[in-house]
């Protein structure tokens, strides 16, 4: 079990901002606005109705379907994007990597904020993919498991490893091989989010706080303990601490994990189940201890010097949030090679400077630590080998096991 005392970081004005190495203002990530979970359809009965009626799949082939390339002739690339996830200049308009692309290849860049919620764009998108039609978009960014539906379903286009010399040599081990996306034929990550324990070390007031047992079940904890709405952060973590796979776990260990959850919720163990407003809850010592995403706390130790994570001897949660080039793009080459312009480690490390996320390129560190000594030796940023050999990934689920593990999580926390 790892424990790390709260960094010292350049203090800010508020809790939502911290300084870029720039010396800009930088809003809370994108992670740390509402994360759109599949929970929050199932609440209002649209990915049940997805479930029941089918969504049409574009093709069910390899690679999905593939659309003429206009890049030679039109140098641009679409790319959307979350708020929040990229590098911004001082002045808060440009992006630095984005100019430097520009600069360097002559493609443009036209970059747009506009995915808030995961299943919210892929309804906005959907029907165009179905029907074979451009979406407007070259290149963007979704979570995991939506990125796995996305290539089950056929609507995004196989990549060209020719365009990619820089993210297949330099993407880590830890992102290489997802099981929905083996060998990322279909994806490279964009950034990692990893899932810790974090707590409030005044409000703890010297309760020791190790793993997820211990938020679980020690009494003196009763009341003020968080856990998250998103189901693969809270179930993977809960699953590790029963010894369990979230890679390889079986429906027998789903329920298990659930009815664990829910003897702690009956006994008020568990203070609630949030989205992002832990982070009011943690800063304040509403919360002792946490379920938290790591990026969250990088940027809260900026401003809240009694916070701070451990890394359970069980092992902790890994996510990614995934660049795809949908069907029909006009513009496919560019988009591979903006993707592998970002697997370069000096714009690497620039959006991990900036961000505060862990960086999918291997060999960041040194380049980072130009920009920023403190994000460079920070293990949530980038994590050391000993780390990530401790990371797990939740395996990706079918439809149908989509729909029940959702229902279930969503009767526990009263979604």
């Amino acid at each position: 079990m790892e424990q790390y005392e709260p960094d010292r970081l350049t203090p800010v004005e508020t809790a939502a901002t911290r300084r870029s190495p720039r010396g800009g203002r930088v809003a809370m990530t994108r992670r740390s606005m509402l994360r759109a979970s599949a929970s929050g359809v199932l609440a209002a009965g649209g990915l049940g109705a997805l479930s029941g009626c089918g969504i049409p799949a574009a093709a069910r082939t390899q690679g999905g379907v593939s659309a003429d390339d206009h890049s030679a002739k039109e140098k641009v690339v679409n790319f959307s994007n979350w708020p929040e996830y990229i590098d911004v200049d001082d002045k808060g308009k440009g992006h630095p990597t984005l100019a430097a692309f520009a600069k360097r290849t002559g493609i443009k860049v036209k970059y747009t904020e506009d995915i808030n919620d995961n299943d919210e764009f892929f309804g906005k998108i959907q029907p165009q993919l179905a029907a074979g039609q451009d979406t407007g978009r070259d290149l963007i960014v979704l979570t995991d498991w939506l990125a796995a539906r996305m290539i089950r379903l056929g609507y995004v286009q196989k990549l060209d490893p020719s365009n990619l010399p820089h993210a297949f040599a330099n993407l880590s081990d830890q992102f290489r091989a997802p099981d929905w996306d083996p060998g990322r034929a279909y994806s490279y990550p964009w950034q990692g989010i990893s899932t810790v324990i974090a707590y409030n070390k005044k409000a703890l007031d010297g309760i020791e706080v190790k793993s997820v047992s211990d938020l679980l079940d020690n009494p003196k904890l009763k009341g003020r303990v968080g856990f998250l709405t998103e189901m693969r952060d809270s179930v993977g973590m809960t699953m590790l601490d029963m010894g369990k796979d979230p890679a390889k776990f079986s429906d027998d260990d789903f329920d298990a994990v659930i009815a664990r959850l829910q003897k702690a919720v009956d006994k008020g163990q568990i203070r609630r189940f949030t989205g992002n407003d832990y982070t009011s809850d943690l800063s304040k010592g509403d919360f002792a201890a946490c379920i938290a995403w790591a990026g969250d706390v990088v940027q809260l130790q900026a401003d809240s010097p009694d916070v701070g994570y451990v890394i359970p001897d069980s092992g902790y949660m890994t996510s990614t949030d995934n660049l795809l080039i949908p069907n029909k793009a006009r513009h496919k080459t560019n988009a591979e090679r903006l993707i592998d312009y970002f697997f370069e480690p000096e714009p690497a490390a620039e959006l991990a400077a900036y961000i505060n996320y862990v960086s999918p390129v291997a060999g960041v560190r040194p380049y980072l630590a130009k920009l920023d000594k403190a994000a460079a030796d920070n293990p949530l940023i980038v994590p050391d080998k000993a780390m990530q050999a401790r990371s797990r990934a939740f395996r990706s689920l079918s439809q149908k096991e989509e729909t029940a593990y959702q229902q279930k999580f969503s009767k526990l926390t009263g979604a």
